[in-house]
This record gives C-alpha cells, structure tokens and sequence, in this order.
C-alpha cells in the first residue's frame, strides 16, 4: 500500500526514542512495539496523568528517564544500545511556557538536539536519525500560501524560535559531519521533520485547545478560547508519526537522498480556525457542551500558519489519511472510553490498527500556489 509504514522493516529494528514518555512520544512508542521494533526510550519522567503510564509502555519498551540536557547520560544510553536508527522527539513543545522559561527551552530544544547529534557521533551504529521540530520553526508572515521546507527559518516567541535555531543546528551537523565519510557519523543519514497542531487521544498538556476542551467537557464547564478565529493545520497524532517512519526508512534504505527537511501536514479540509474545532467537538460530545471567548489578555500567538507537504506526497507518496472529521470522532471516542474505565491500550492499539486511508476518490484537495 503506497504511503503505509513497512511491519516489516521495522520487526527487530533497534530504535532509540527520545521524548517516549510525552504524547507523540508515547502514541509512537506503542505503534513501534506493535510492529516488533526494539526500543530504547529516553526521556524524563512522565507528568500525571500521563499517557505513556496508562499504556504502561515499560512493557513493549525498554525505558529510561533521563534528561536530553545531560549529555554524558544521553551519550551512554545510546552507546549501550546501539540502535539503528534514531528518533529525536523530546523537546519543550508549549508556545505559552516558552514565556515563562525561555533559557529552559532553548537549553532543551538546541542543546538537546545538539547533544543528541554528537550521542550518535559516537555511536557507529546508527544508520537513519529523525530529528522532529515543528512547523512553527518557520519565519511566519502569516500569509495564505503553505511553507516549503527551503522558506527561512525564524520564529517570534521563545519555542518557536528554539525550534528554528534546532532546524539550523541541525543542517550544519548534516554539512559538517553526517555526509562526510571518514568522519565520526559520515556513514548516518539526518533528516528533520516539521509538523504542527497534533491532535489525539491521551494529551493533557496545559494550553493546548483540544486537551483544555476536553478537560472543560469533564467538569461541566464552558472552555474559554483565547483566539478563536486563529487558523490552525489540525492533524491526528497518527498522520505525522507516520511521516516520520517512513521518512526513517527511506533514510536507512535510500541514504543520503532523503537527508533534507520534510514537512508533514494536513490537506486544506484540516485548516480549521480554532472556533471550528471547538464547535465540532462540542456537537460529538453533546449536551451541556460549549464555548465562550477568553477576554484576558493574551502573549502573542501566530493566527494563520501552513504547510506545504508536496515533496512528502511526492517523493514519500506520504499523504494525509484522515479528514478533520476522522480525527475529531477518533479523539472524541478515545476520551469517552477513558472517562468510562476501558483500558486506554487497547482502544489506543485499536485506533493505530483502524488507521487506514480512504478511498481516494473520496479526497478533496485544495492547492496553493506561490504568487
């Protein structure tokens, strides 16, 4: 199936995973296990509650809790495994706590990527490395056009300017040293993947609109919108996870020809404003659903930001596979069987096994050319 992730590839493959305790983290950890992948994941602890506990993800993987900021462990951890193949995920992934702890994101999300990158330096084992960062590392004009993956990098708050600055790290460890034979890390490939507004089953982090609707669901309670008119590149968890695999595999078995920037995002049918989302999500959920605007004052948050993911769908034959509708149900459906007590790994293996595309007549794109 074009655009569907190799079991077989990935059975028996050694794969070190940072950032396994936190959303994508965890969804990922599950899938790879899934498919007999053997993992190393290297993270800090979880927050409470926490996804990667109720998956009790210590089962399928082998997992440390340990900070990317620490070099020496981190170096360790990845000698002593020697995996083939790196997937770089841990990072401060909030705009809003950029704010507030500004040197702390950056020390995580350069000079984690930075320690992570000279970890596989000393390790001969690796083959492929997926450095994940963001669509917000792109210098945003906020105009109606997606970002390609050679637009400047740049970023107006803290994380998203963090995670430009991991963008450019990450191309001068590529020129410097991963496509340089006969150097420490020559024989690997890197790749970087941006993708943005992950959505899914099983996220509590703070500020982020689909955990503080459903939170606000919970208690009864309107949730308060900060920006509702805000257009946002919504995507299930799965969508990009999958980009990211299959950008792993090319790298190991294609080398250096897929060791650029990719981005991973969603058809035009996901490009919702925030009021949108909250509007569909209080029709799923039902009664006693709703929403009313947030009148505080507010930092700075981009309202207009897309990709665009042609070289994806070209050269990965990657392609979004879920319409907003789809992922909605799907996160709607997750968050009642958790209310209710099901065991949250079992409806989380089921929704990676349902995972499938859509017949694609059915597909409706819209396309955007540069002016």
């Amino acid at each position: 199936m074009n655009g569907a992730v190799s079991t077989e590839f990935w059975k028996d493959k050694r794969v070190f995973l940072t950032g396994h305790t936190g959303f994508k983290g965890s969804w990922l950890s599950l899938w790879l296990a899934s498919m007999g992948a053997r993992v190393r994941g290297y993270a800090l602890a979880p927050d409470v509650p926490s996804l990667s506990a109720l998956l009790d993800i210590g089962r399928d993987i082998d997992a440390i809790h340990a900070d990317v900021r620490d070099a020496d462990a981190l170096g360790r951890a990845m000698r002593g495994f020697r995996p083939d193949i790196v997937l770089h995920l841990a990072a401060q992934s909030l705009v809003r706590a950029s704010y507030a702890d500004p040197i702390g994101t950056y020390s995580t999300n350069v000079m984690g990527t930075a320690n992570l990158l000279e970890a596989v330096r000393a390790c001969d084992s690796v083959r492929a490395v997926v450095v994940v960062t963001s669509d917000k590392c792109y210098e945003n004009r906020e105009w109606l056009w997606g970002y390609r993956e050679d637009e400047p990098m740049g970023g107006y708050d803290p994380y998203s300017s963090s995670k430009g600055c991991a963008e450019l790290l990450v191309s001068s460890w590529r020129r410097s040293y991963f496509a340089a034979p006969g150097r420490p890390g020559g024989a690997c490939r890197l790749a970087s993947a941006r993708a943005g507004n992950v959505i899914g089953g099983g996220d509590w982090s703070r500020d982020r609109l689909v955990p503080d609707i459903l939170k606000a669901f919970e208690d009864h309670r309107p949730v308060r919108i900060r920006f509702p008119n805000a257009i946002r590149p919504w995507q299930h968890v799965l969508e990009p996870l999958r980009g990211y695999l299959l950008l792993a595999e090319r790298l190991f078995t294609h080398g250096s020809a897929f060791a650029e920037g990719w981005n991973f995002g969603p058809d035009a049918d996901c490009e919702r404003t925030v009021s949108d989302i909250a509007d569909r999500l209080c029709r799923l959920w039902g009664e006693g659903a709703a929403w009313e605007m947030d009148e505080g004052s507010q930092p700075h948050e981009a309202r207009l930001l897309k990709l665009d993911s042609a070289k994806a769908r070209a050269r990965l034959e990657w392609l979004p596979w879920w319409t907003i509708d789809d992922t909605l149900a799907a996160i709607a459906s997750w968050h009642r069987a958790y209310l209710d007590g099901c065991s949250v790994r079992d409806v989380t293996l089921a929704q990676i096994a349902g995972y499938q595309p859509k017949p694609q007549p059915e597909r409706r794109e819209t396309l955007l050319v540069h002016a």
